[in-house]
């Protein structure tokens, strides 16, 4: 490999001639470790260029070193570093300064400390993963979304590719979107009220920046999505969590002054809960009665494989007072980061905006590509693909739970991609999950969706989007006997 003639500068402060510092410098280079043997030096007309002095003072430079054997000329090819050169030292580099900065006074507000959990990098190497929210390989449309990637990269649309969209987004996937997505949940919307974000996490971020200051509260599901209530601490407005039911978020337990209201009505986050229709209108009419606003995460929706499912709460607003939050990186891939805002123009606007202060827009190669998948008609049947291998792994969960004696505490009445477990009393999850780790068995432990100083420790969550049918009952049967280990 070339070493690049930009990494070449003389040390001012060097002592002697022009061709003793330039042995100087590549000398160290060397010592350093920086120029690795075998790597070819810029010829000495280009260096001598780039340093500005003469040819012949580098050639003479390379002529020194080759003679002390730092350097070796290969004919007709030039000059490298030669295999006999002097070994950089073998100890860590020292670093540059001591850091003088008091950090616990310099930084004005903290973002760590979060109860968001996490998840193992090489999930996919436990044998047992019922592991939420990634993507199975198995599942996944590789041929058809290299296609569309390769679609996006051609000359036709080297415009969506290299344009820099400030604060717009790539008008045919927000088209799709507009005309075939929001329909599916019964809402209608223009292109100027809909925005893409860096999937459903980021369009949380931004509605609570929007909407939220320290003078207002905020209302989250207890138990609910970890990194919203993250989220929603940050902006260190007014928290206050509301426990769900097994119909979801009760509006007659919110309080009186709530500002934004945060739910999961379709698919409540973790428990399953979906809410029925008579308590979305109650919701509603809560709101409106309170002057507050609502903000519907309408996550896995489209994994609907038991029954079609219920109505999105945006669809029955009419006052234009419920905030919708998409995203197609549960259905897609996680990795994409893909998802979507729908709400008023004057709201968009300014989350349109604030978009553009942090990151601009999501890439536009990325939103190319998934416009293709969708549009072409990929996406459909990756979900079609996906509901039917969920429904026959649900069905086997459902019996491997039942047979081991296994309690469950939610299930999705729609489909959905997970089961919420309840273990025994006086049971750590978060210590048997641990276990199960060691026995090839990855598990979520609930207390970190819980809003509370001392959380239930006996909630965990299943997932079984990412585990094959034959390794379930296997599985399940080492979670229950592990269980049985911790009481």
């Amino acid at each position: 490999m070339a070493i690049s003639v930009e990494t070449f500068f003389l040390d001012p402060n060097a002592q002697g001639t022009l061709q003793s510092k330039i042995q100087q410098m590549i000398a160290q280079g060397i010592l350093s470790g920086r120029f690795s043997k075998g790597e070819k030096l810029p010829s000495s007309r280009r260096l001598a260029r780039h340093l500005g002095v003469s040819r012949i003072t580098v050639t003479l430079a390379y002529t020194e070193l080759l003679a002390n054997d730092y350097l070796e000329a290969r004919d007709r090819s030039g000059y490298y570093v030669s295999e006999n050169a002097p070994e950089p030292p073998q100890f860590a580099p020292q670093p540059p300064g001591q850091d003088m900065v008091d950090w616990s006074r310099a930084i004005g507000r903290r973002f760590t400390g979060g109860a968001t959990p996490e998840k193992p990098q090489n999930w996919s190497s436990y044998r047992y993963p019922f592991i939420y929210g990634q993507v199975d390989a198995s599942l996944f449309d590789h041929a058809n979304w290299r296609l569309c990637a390769l679609q996006a990269l051609g000359q036709k649309d080297f415009q969506a590719l290299t344009t820099d969209y400030y604060d717009q987004d790539d008008p045919k996937l927000i088209e799709f979107i507009a005309r075939h997505t929001l329909p599916r949940r019964g809402i209608l919307a223009q292109p100027d009220e809909i925005l893409i974000t860096m999937g459903a996490q980021n369009a949380l971020w931004l509605t609570a920046q929007v909407l939220l200051t320290q003078r207002r509260m905020a209302v989250a599901e207890d138990p609910c999505y970890p990194a919203l209530r993250d989220i929603l601490t940050q902006t260190r407005c007014h928290l206050t969590a509301v426990s769900v039911d097994g119909d979801g978020l009760p509006p007659e337990a919110l309080p009186d002054h709530a500002d934004v209201i945060f739910t999961t009505p379709s698919h409540q986050c973790p428990t399953n809960a979906t809410m029925p229709l008579t308590r979305r209108k109650a919701l509603l009419k809560k709101a409106r009665d309170m002057d507050a606003l609502i903000v519907e995460d309408d996550y896995e929706f489209e994994i609907s494989f038991l029954g079609a499912p219920s109505p999105a709460l945006k669809s029955l607003d009419t006052d234009g007072r419920v905030i919708y939050v998409g995203s197609f990186s549960k259905s897609i891939f996680p990795g994409l980061r893909l998802g979507y805002l729908v709400g008023s123009k004057q709201f968009i606007r300014e989350a349109r905006a604030l978009r553009a202060s942090v990151l601009r827009h999501p890439p536009g190669h990325i939103q190319r590509t998934a416009s293709y998948f969708l549009s072409l008609g990929h996406y459909d049947s990756l979900i079609r693909r996906m509901g039917q291998v969920f429904a026959r792994r649900r069905a086997v969960m459902e019996e491997a739970l039942a047979a081991s004696g296994l309690s469950v505490a939610g299930r999705g009445v729609f489909g959905g991609s997970s089961i919420w477990m309840r273990a025994p009393e006086g049971v750590d999850m978060q210590l048997a999950a641990a276990k199960l780790r060691d026995r090839g068995v990855l598990i979520e432990p609930g207390a970190a969706f819980f809003h509370r100083d001392d959380p239930p420790r006996n909630f965990y969550r299943l997932a079984y989007s990412s585990i094959s049918s034959d390794r379930i009952a296997a599985g399940v049967e080492l979670i229950a006997n592990t269980l049985k280990e911790c009481e």
